[in-house]
């Protein structure tokens, strides 16, 4: 029995072209496709990385909420913040140029 090496020759394009397409289509233009899978994980990581910062900010919220349960850290604030002082206490304010730069970044 012998093969025909141009019938076989036609069925290995035809392989090859349907492979290729199919390729092509799954890559660029399926719903499943490459570039949508990488704009997905694209937004991912930034989504990742505000969940990291905003759990940053909470435990950082949760120092200042544990510092002001206090009764010391209340008085803290007043004097510091709003420049609350005791009775017959007088308060004198001394600021540098580098404290009101370094204030300005905290608040």
């Amino acid at each position: 029995m012998k093969i025909n090496r141009k019938h076989i020759n036609r069925f290995k394009n035809l392989y090859v072209i349907i492979f290729v397409g199919f390729a092509i289509w799954m890559l660029f233009f399926d719903a499943n496709s490459f570039l949508i899978h990488h704009e997905l994980n694209s937004e991912m990581n930034a989504l990742e990385n505000e969940r990291d910062y905003y759990k940053k900010e909470i435990l950082k919220d949760k120092k200042g909420i544990k510092a002001l349960s206090t009764e010391e850290g209340l008085e803290r604030l007043a004097r510091e913040k709003y420049y609350m002082k005791k009775e017959n206490e007088e308060i004198y304010i001394i600021e540098y140029e580098d404290s009101i730069e370094n204030q300005n970044d905290h608040e």
